[in-house]
């Protein structure tokens, strides 16, 4: 046995597995990353894509194949060296030539500290071996195929070391925030919150409330307790007079956390319905955290909470508190809306509506925005400024002048096409909406989704009556995600819809040189509903 000789190989086997090892735990650390650092969540994730995770791993399975021959047989141990190292490293240069995902790895310094913590796991798994093991460089090669193996839960393992550090990083942050907030007694914070419209809301009532003060509102989706105290700490200035805060949810108790740290005195409450059912479990729950914004309001003097009426479960929930919970102004478009819109027109060059207020003044509003949708977020946002003492003179040449929030029913005019994009939305009320407006334009429509997700036991369902509700619109319809996307093209089926006009793709991109490659006589008006993360 040429010892030096098979040394070589094996350390190059080595290196190479070592390489695949980094490019696997960048991918599992990103995928954790857009999965909110949370453990539970990672573990839903993994469980439904062990495909994935079995298809990466055949050069592992090679590489350990290949070292337990050079140790315990008399195979051509050359030849088996170099088949496995050209597996593995084919192995890194897929990782390298995936798709470029929609949103990077942000190298913060969490996660510059996991990475470290899966060092120096590894080193410290691999260091015992190589003391006892007899055959060190063949163990060596077999323990950097095994590491690629549990990549995943390497960077489970190593959030659990840092977790007590994490902690004590994330409740030093969230106290300099809460010091940052005493320091101005005087700040007005609005919270935003609801199962959708909460962002475009958030934008409105900024350019609304800037025509009397000095807002800062959290910025883009800065919605989850620690994006809100990276807001606060990053971009809070004296001159601020009120705080337009987002707040998201993905569980019991989320809102609340929030409404710990910023203490609002006014909320809006912008709508609700079955979304994230996966953590939530029960639109029941969706309801209760949603009102936990109510809640703490009623908690500050003075305080006020903005209700959309026209949310069923918002209008059930404050029928149920009507006695028990705090001062609540309603806006919406039925007759007991306190702020209402009527003779609402909707066309693609925009929407029109009369907004009768609390005293039954009445006004004009228009608004370059497509959709009962924005009109709905529009009144939440005119009801909260009115409130805060706004002039009602500026309210309606404030609202003429907003412009779409990115990827929220905003249109996007090209030669011979338009599109809606409403990739930020997902879920079935939201869609519905979508499908409204695009029924308003005259063309040939198209939609381009990869359906909904996290709607738990109801998701195969709604994304049924999604494509139900697609083909009394569509003329086209292109599906990403050929599993994924199952149900949606059962509904389509279902109501009737044509199976040639129904292209399924893998990715986006494909989808949309699809489109591209459409040549119908009529404009092409494409909807872009909901698009993924690269977790999905």
């Amino acid at each position: 046995m040429n010892i030096a000789y098979d040394g070589l190989w094996l350390g190059a086997l080595f290196i190479s597995l070592v390489t695949a090892d980094v490019f696997a735990l960048l991918h599992y650390l990103h995928m954790f990353q857009l999965n909110g650092y949370k453990p539970e969540v990672q573990l839903r994730w993994l469980a439904g894509n062990k495909r994935d995770w079995l298809k990466r791993n055949g050069a592992a399975f090679a590489g350990f194949a290949a070292a337990l021959l050079v140790s315990l047989t008399s195979a051509p141990k050359g030849l088996i060296l170099l088949l496995a190292l050209l597996y593995v490293n084919a192995v890194s240069v897929g990782y390298c030539r995936r798709p470029r995902p929609k949103k990077p790895l942000v190298c913060t310094y969490r996660v510059k500290r996991l990475l470290a913590a899966c060092a120096v796991l590894f080193f410290l798994g691999l260091v015992p071996l190589l003391s006892f093991a007899r055959f060190r460089a063949e163990i060596a090669a077999a323990y950097a195929a095994a590491a690629h193996v549990l990549a995943p839960w390497f960077v489970l393992l190593a959030n659990w070391v840092n977790s007590p550090l994490e902690k004590r990083i994330n409740r030093w942050y969230v106290e300099d925030a809460k010091r940052l907030l005493a320091e101005r007694p005087g700040l007005t914070t609005v919270g935003v919150t609801g199962s959708w419209g909460k962002t475009s809301t958030k934008f409105f009532l900024h350019k609304l409330l800037s025509l009397k003060y000095n807002v800062l509102m959290t910025p883009e989706n800065f919605n989850t307790t620690l994006g809100v105290v990276r807001a606060l700490r990053e971009e809070l200035r004296p001159f601020h007079e009120v705080f337009v805060c987002e707040m998201g949810a993905r569980n019991p108790g989320d809102v609340a956390e929030i409404c710990e740290l910023v203490r609002p005195k006014f909320g809006v409450i912008t709508s609700i319905g079955p979304q994230h059912l996966e953590s939530f479990k029960t639109l029941e729950n969706v309801v209760k955290t949603k009102f936990e914004l109510a809640d703490a309001v009623s908690g500050q003097p003075g305080g006020t909470v903005f209700l959309n009426l026209s949310s069923e479960p918002i209008r059930d929930e404050y029928a149920r508190r009507r006695d028990s919970g705090p001062a609540a102004v309603s806006f919406g478009f039925a007759e007991d809306c306190g702020y209402r819109a009527t003779g609402i027109r909707v066309s693609e060059e925009g929407s029109s509506f009369t907004l009768r207020f609390p005293d039954g003044t009445e006004t004009p509003f228009k608004t370059r925005l497509i959709g009962e949708h924005n009109v709905a977020n529009i009144l939440g946002a005119v009801a909260a400024a009115d409130c805060l003492g706004v002039a009602r003179s500026a309210l309606a040449a404030a609202v003429q002048r907003l412009e779409s929030v990115p990827h929220r029913l905003q249109l996007i005019r090209g030669g011979g096409y338009l599109v809606i994009d409403d990739a930020y939305n997902s879920n079935a009320a939201g869609a519905k909406a979508a499908l409204d407006a695009l029924a308003l334009f005259d063309g040939c429509k198209i939609l381009v989704t990869p359906g909904m997700v996290e709607l738990g036991e109801r998701q195969d369902e709604l994304n049924r009556i999604l494509g139900v509700q697609a083909a009394a619109v569509c003329d086209f319809a292109a599906l990403v995600g050929s599993q994924q996307t199952i149900s949606v093209r059962r509904g389509l089926i279902d109501a009737g819809f044509p199976q040639e006009k129904i292209f399924a793709a893998e990715r986006l991109n494909q989808a949309l040189a699809w489109v591209a490659d459409l040549n119908p006589e009529k404009r092409k008006v494409i909807l872009l509903e909901n698009d993924l993360p690269d977790n999905y």
